[in-house]
């Protein structure tokens, strides 16, 4: 214990400390502004840097404002949905990793055909291979690469005996949807909490090219016109944002979903990103140089707010698609089975109540005014933005890291989902009570891909408030 004057020479430091740090950042502060003022920089004003702490306001193409997102999300979403994508129905992912890229030629090395290409060491990852360059990745961040992007694909005998089970139940339903390579012998279950989504120190030119190919060939854009900070473009993309203005909404809504999708798997990457390998085991956390690389306004030349507000714009798609196909789940004879009767049930129950909060949000996005033209015309653009987007979906077969095509491609179906949900309103509403429907019907993988597409997009806008506490905390 201290005595009274102990405590009171105490006091008598802390205070001195405390006024020292103050009167020194002080005096740092006065002398700043009293030095000569450089040309100012884009991004770099104090004003930039708080808007793009907050990142306030409303969002374009729709009546919603991001503050209401965040609270939304961050209080009666995420803490749910967390939950419901940990129950066994949704933790499993079917997917062929195997699949050869379609577009450009597959060598299992490298997607530019014309590199110089070094194989990392033969290591079996999903029965695929990985490869990297020795040309963009030193050959210690190429193993590393390999090793981060491998998936686990370890389960138990337990199982793979219930996977049969889930077969035979899923075959005796009605399926009046395509099932795609579902049923390919290729297609093997993925435990996604085995293989979260995080950093794999996949990057470079083969990542550069699967998003070049996803923004410049399929989001209705010519080719004359480049977006901005394109690295394998020749043009800075001035013109962008003036081409984008004249398009109809359609075409805009979709640039902006796989805009916002890009930005959401980035947020991923940066807030799981490995920080230490010592001492045996791997610290994962948050990277705040890399988020701000990605985000922030003076890095990316105003780019970073757009590509934000982008994410959020995704979120309010994908958040209508759950609130219209709510009716669809809460038929009784709907069963999210796994064989467990008694966390089934528990499942459809957190299933519903995440749902019915969606329908509760009052500033949803209003699909209506999509397709909303000439019959023929509507129905001609419909059919193109559904191949455009099933071709982005086929370019993640592109992808050459097995955790990060996982990911990929569940993220994807689960977007296509919810634009077929959104697109389906009449099929909906005409959903018999107590059977299946011939117009409309989701598999177990649409389902699994739907909530798992989602609660990324969730954690992302969570993560999101998160770099925002510790860019305060960093000024």
């Amino acid at each position: 214990m201290l005595n009274a004057t102990q405590t009171r020479g105490l006091l008598v430091l802390l205070l001195s400390l405390f006024c020292g740090h103050f009167g020194w950042g002080w005096f740092q502060n006065n002398a700043k502004s009293k030095s000569p003022q450089k040309e100012p920089v884009y991004g770099e004003t104090p004003d930039n840097l708080l808007c793009f702490l907050q990142l306030t306001g409303d969002l374009d193409d729709c009546f919603c404002d991001i503050e209401s997102i965040d609270v939304f999300n961050n209080f009666k979403i995420d803490p749910h949905i967390r939950k419901l994508v940990e129950r066994d129905f949704f933790r499993y992912y079917k997917v062929n990793l195997k699949r050869p890229c379609p577009f450009w030629p597959d060598e299992g090395q490298c997607s530019i055909k014309d590199c110089h290409v070094e194989p990392c060491p033969e290591v079996r990852v999903q029965h695929a291979w990985l490869i990297c360059f020795n040309l963009t990745l030193p050959k210690k961040e190429c193993e590393q690469a390999h090793e981060l992007g491998a998936v686990n694909s370890t389960l138990s005998n337990q199982t793979k005996e219930a996977f049969a089970d889930w077969a035979h139940h899923d075959d005796a339903q009605d399926h009046f949807c395509g099932l795609d390579d579902e049923m390919s012998p290729d297609a093997e279950y993925v435990d996604l909490l085995l293989n979260p989504e995080r950093y794999t120190g996949y990057k470079g030119p083969s990542a550069w090219r699967v998003w070049n190919s996803i923004y410049e060939e399929n989001c209705f854009k010519p080719r004359s016109v480049y977006r901005p900070l394109n690295p394998l473009a020749p043009s800075r993309g001035e013109g962008f944002y003036k081409w984008m203005e004249g398009l109809c909404l359609e075409k805009r809504v979709f640039y902006r979903l796989i805009s916002g999708l890009h930005s959401s798997i980035n947020i991923h990457l940066c807030a799981e990103y490995l920080l230490d390998e010592g001492w045996g085991k791997s610290v994962w956390g948050p990277n705040l140089h890399e988020f701000r690389q990605r985000f922030d306004p003076a890095e990316t030349k105003g780019e970073g707010t757009r590509r934000l507000k982008n994410l959020y714009f995704l979120y309010l798609i994908e958040l209508r698609a759950l609130s219209k196909v709510t009716p669809y789940f809460e038929r009784s004879f709907i069963n999210l089975y796994t064989g467990n009767s008694q966390e089934d049930s528990s499942t459809k129950e957190l299933l519903l109540q995440v749902l019915n909060e969606t329908k509760a949000f009052p500033m949803h996005f209003d699909e209506s005014s999509m397709f909303a033209g000439h019959k023929i015309e509507s129905k001609t653009l419909k059919e193109e933005f559904r191949l455009h987007f099933k071709n982005i979906s086929r370019i993640m077969d592109c992808v050459g890291c097995s955790k990060c095509r996982l990911w990929g491609t569940l993220q994807t179906q689960g977007l296509g989902t919810a634009l077929r949900i959104l697109f389906s309103e009449k099929e909906i509403k005409k959903l018999p009570e107590n059977s299946p429907s011939k117009g409309f019907q989701l598999t177990r993988q649409e389902i699994v891909a739907l909530l798992n597409g989602f609660a990324r997009l969730s954690t992302s806008i969570k993560e999101l408030h998160n770099f925002r506490t510790l860019l305060k905390d960093q000024r």
